[in-house]
């Protein structure tokens, strides 16, 4: 045991001495000069290192350097700054003359990936080819390999030509490779922008051996997380997996094999991204559930001041910032070109579900298309396909509506409509407008539509019954039955409707029921909520009394009038005037029989002549 103890101090004394004299003898500033020449050697860019370097020996052999930057050919900014860089080097491979950097490490370190720091050749300067191999250095006493990058508390500044910047916060990333140029990365850091706050990590296995023509990435986990305005309250969580390949002679990142998720939706798929000057997108995308009641702050609360159905305690919305330039809407639209199919299993939206939802659709730099947007929701179905045309300051969009026994009921209540009315609706219309939200559709919207209705209740109000006992009150030979529901049900119901900036307009309003017809016209002030229709309601069944006079109900229409506000609807019923109309009608008749059986006499010439006048 003591001759151990005692070799291994030989070992430790014969160690650090080595290491002593290294540190005397071996000047690290000797490196500068050959690692600026590598660096630029190998890939073109410039190295700056400020300051001494020094030696660092415990607990890792390092060189420490002072302010390093990084810079582009031709660039007006470093790509990489830093206050100091720490070069973690192999001890034994130094007295061979090989300078074995196991890691670089930066902290609080500034990437800038923007114009100004991208390389730029000096005008009338001959390209090489693409592909081609850097001219080796003849000068070959030290190699120089690096095998770990870190990356500690720095930030990244990112831009893409005009666009605006994006920082990236607290950007810790530490990336190993090895001889074959395979990398394993691990990446987080924090986006604040527009109020809104993303913080993320990843690990990624980086194929580098195409490098720059081709990177290969294989994204094994990708959590985010974003909070803030125009969010939910609770944010929104997700985790990522996927295959990404970038092109370099295209410009074309695609990616495939995507696995993403967030709070409790999920998209699958594939796609790709040309980075030209206007970024041009292609994406396949298929999703078992969309829910967007989880995703997006529905915009009922400041349609109708009520909380929507499945978004409450929604985040408040963004302060508007004064600016003096406004932008338009959807001027998004005009910086690139898309085409996108998606396909979702089930979508639900507004406390509404839907099914089986296909959607193919194209942005030409502003002109955006929907050639397709159908999906079921219950037993119905509906299609909706139309454009959008950004490339105005004044968007103008228009959309082909066709819905198929959709129930009316969840339309209204998806979008807080006080109206309490079911049945299955079927609509065929066109309508356009300015922008796509529910509140513009009901104050700007303009359009026409033929809409069906079947076996459709009206609660609140029951035409028949008050007819019925409208008449009853007026004359006592007729009674009412009393054991009508408080609605008004129609079989069948049809009307041409006018949507204009608000108020839509219902033409030719015709329905039927076993028990009564109608027609009809009216409007409804979609802003306000009031109704103002005008009927003309025959009343076929549920009569009782005098025989006479039911067979004449039976074919008379009774004109009613529906109006004020939804939430309490007022009528008018002109029974009194039309049993009045009748009453006379049957006098003037019987006089006129008398007149006719009584012609020689002279007062049947005097009420003949009366008769006339009337």
């Amino acid at each position: 045991m003591r001759r151990l103890l005692t070799a291994l101090m030989i070992l430790l004394v014969v160690f650090f001495a080595g290491l002593s004299a290294l540190v005397l003898l071996v000047n690290p500033n000797d490196f500068r000069a050959y690692m600026v020449r590598q660096v630029e050697a190998r890939s073109g860019y410039q190295l700056k290192l400020d300051g001494p370097l020094r030696w660092h020996v415990w607990p890792q052999l390092s060189i420490l350097s002072g302010r390093m930057s990084l810079t582009a050919p031709g660039a007006s900014v470093p790509m990489v700054s830093a206050d100091n860089m720490r070069l973690d080097v192999a001890l034994l491979p130094l007295f061979s003359h090989r300078l074995e950097v196991r890691q670089v490490m930066l902290k609080g370190a500034v990437v800038q990936l923007t114009p100004q720091s991208e390389e730029r050749h000096p005008q009338g300067a001959p390209v090489g080819p693409k592909g081609g191999v850097a001219p080796q250095e003849s000068e070959r006493g030290w190699s120089f390999d690096i095998s770990r990058l870190k990356v500690a508390d720095s930030l990244l500044v990112f831009q893409h030509e005009n666009d605006e910047q994006v920082t990236v916060r607290n950007l810790n990333l530490q990336m190993e490779q090895d001889e074959k140029d395979q990398a394993q990365l691990e990446m987080s850091a924090r986006v604040n922008r527009d109020q809104r706050d993303l913080t993320f990590s990843l690990t990624a296995h980086l194929n580098a051996a195409d490098y720059p023509q081709r990177l290969l990435a294989s994204v094994s986990q990708f959590n985010w997380q974003l909070q803030g305005a125009d969010l939910p309250r609770q944010g929104i969580n997700g985790q990522a997996t996927l295959q990404a390949q970038w092109q370099e002679a295209s410009k074309t990142l695609s990616f495939s094999q995507l696995n993403l998720k967030a709070n409790d939706s999920a998209l699958t798929g594939q796609g790709s991204v040309v980075l030209a000057d206007k970024p041009q997108w292609t994406l396949d995308l298929q999703s078992s559930l969309l829910n967007f009641e989880n995703l997006l702050v529905s915009d009922a609360a400041t349609d109708s001041g009520a909380p929507q159905q499945g978004q409450q305690q929604a985040s408040l919305p963004r302060p508007v910032v004064a600016s003096e330039v406004e932008e338009a809407q959807y001027h998004e639209l005009r910086g690139f070109t898309a085409r996108a199919n998606l396909h979702a299993r089930v979508v639900r939206w507004r406390g509404l579900e839907f099914t089986n939802v296909g959607a193919q659709i194209a942005n030409d730099a502003g002109m955006l298309t929907i050639s397709q947007l159908e999906g079921h929701l219950g037993d119905g179905k509906l299609s909706l396909p139309g454009s959008l045309d950004a490339r105005n300051d004044e968007p103008h969009a228009v959309f082909n509506a066709q819905l198929e026994n959709i129930e009316v009921g969840s339309i209204l209540k998806a979008f807080d409509y006080p109206i309490a009315l079911t049945g299955k609706l079927s609509l065929n219309g066109q309508f356009e407008g300015d922008r796509i939200d529910a509140r513009a559709f009901r104050e700007r919207w303009v359009g026409d539509a033929s809409v069906m209705m079947s076996h459709s209740r009206l609660e609140g109000m029951n035409f028949q019954q008050l007819i019925q006992q409208a008449v009853a009150r007026s004359n006592g030979d007729v009674k009412a039955q009393q054991d009508y529901d408080n609605a008004t049900t129609l079989e069948q119901f049809s009307a041409a409707a006018t949507l204009d900036n608000g108020e839509l307009t219902l033409n030719d309003m015709q329905g039927r029921s076993s028990l009564l017809t109608l027609t009809g016209e009216g409007a409804l002030d979609l802003v306000r909520e009031q109704c103002d229709t005008r009927f003309k309601v025959l009343v076929s069944g549920g009569w009782q009394g005098d025989d006479k006079l039911i067979a004449w109900l039976k074919e008379t229409p009774v004109p009613l009038r529906v109006y004020g506000p939804w939430q309490k609807l007022n009528y008018n019923l002109e029974v009194d005037d039309l049993l009045r109309k009748r009453l006379q009608e049957e006098a003037k008749r019987r006089l006129n029989g008398w007149v006719e059986r009584h012609q020689d006499s002279s007062k049947s010439k005097d009420l003949k002549k009366l008769l006339d006048k009337l």
